[in-house]
């Protein structure tokens, strides 16, 4: 894109500012729109679960029930509790946000088609992922009422506590395609399984990972049936108890973008991302991130299946699988996988 704004007679600085601006909309809005889709999507499948018909008023088939609740929240007023902190509780959900989208410019959509297709873009998920417990823990403290310090106390650990075993979980990918590169994680899973199935998951040392990975990824994203930081039952809304209109809109905008980011990476560490499922000729011709987004779908699909079906954790069970089923089991497999690449030439 670059080249492009170079050829209308621009210096290479004002081209490549332009460009990668550019390059930010065009990841930014899409996802925006995907988030008003899948909120949409979460509340249908948990309506049909239940027997129920779920939003069906607002447009064809309720489609636009997410932008009607969007503009809704828009025109509200924004409520600031006069013993809050009110700087640090604004900041908080505009950190939470940013934070959320950030994590996306590393994302390959396709072969070509990424923002920063860096050599550590692993990490930089990682990296990136881990400060987004600072909203929560910052609007806890700053609302000043008792429930949400409750739940931001309760978010921090649990985040911290699950981000240690999926690092082991991602150590163990990393081992079998021997780059951090997420587009060459995804090369590196062709034909891997068998010799004709494009992902890793098969694999019978990296499927249990995968289900280590996608129950983390539950706990991560403090969804069902890990939402111990807004249990309704106990703390009305959590962190978000304070929060109206944006700032309110704001954190369920970044929640719903963490989900997705954890849905793609489901799909690109274990299951071939943007790869068709099967190393078969006539499957590369349906573009690469089609592939990419009906992976995303079925894995946002588990997201919403479990929530409609599985009872909350309690939290000292929420801990116990942390530190001492997942950690313990992550940092094994770690060892073993080490063993069986060295054992069959793979780093030779």
């Amino acid at each position: 894109m670059t080249e492009f704004f170079q050829s209308l007679g621009m210096t290479y600085e004002w081209a490549w500012g332009l460009a990668t601006f550019a390059g930010i909309l065009l990841i930014a809005l899409p996802l925006m729109l995907s988030v008003a889709m899948v909120i949409y999507v979460d509340r249908k499948v948990w309506a049909a679960i239940n027997l129920r018909r779920g939003p069906n008023v607002v447009g064809p088939f309720g489609l636009l029930q997410s932008f009607a609740d969007g503009l809704k929240v828009f025109l509200q007023e924004t409520i600031i509790p006069s013993a809050a902190n009110k700087g640090i509780f604004l900041l908080a959900p505009i950190l939470t946000f940013t934070v959320a989208l950030g994590a996306w410019a590393v994302v390959p959509f396709s072969a070509e088609a990424v923002l920063a297709d860096i050599n550590i873009g692993l990490l930089y998920i990682l990296a990136i992922s881990s400060l987004s417990v600072y909203g929560v823990v910052m609007s806890g403290w700053a609302s000043n009422s008792k429930y949400p310090f409750f739940s931001a106390m309760r978010a921090a650990a649990q985040m911290i506590s699950y981000e240690v075993s999926i690092g082991f979980i991602l150590v163990c990918v990393v081992l079998f395609a021997g780059t951090f590169n997420l587009n060459d994680i995804v090369r590196a899973q062709e034909g891997f399984g068998l010799g004709f199935i494009n992902a890793y998951g098969i694999h019978p040392l990296l499927f249990p990972m995968w289900v280590m990975f996608f129950i983390s990824s539950l706990a991560e994203t403090q969804r069902v049936p890990f939402d111990l930081t807004e249990a309704e039952s106990e703390l009305v809304a959590g962190y978000q108890t304070e929060y109206s209109s944006m700032s309110f809109a704001l954190f369920w905008l970044g929640e719903y973008a963490n989900i997705l980011l954890m849905c793609i990476l489901n799909a690109l560490l274990f299951w071939g991302g943007w790869l068709p499922p099967f190393d078969w000729a006539p499957l590369y011709y349906v573009p690469g991130i089609v592939w990419l987004l009906l992976k995303t779908f079925f894995f946002f699909f588990m997201f919403s299946w479990v929530m409609a079906t599985v009872p909350r954790y309690r939290y000292d069970q929420l801990m116990r699988l942390g530190w001492k089923v997942f950690l313990p089991i992550s940092l094994g497999f770690v060892v073993v996988i080490s063993g069986y690449l060295m054992a069959t030439g793979h780093y030779g």
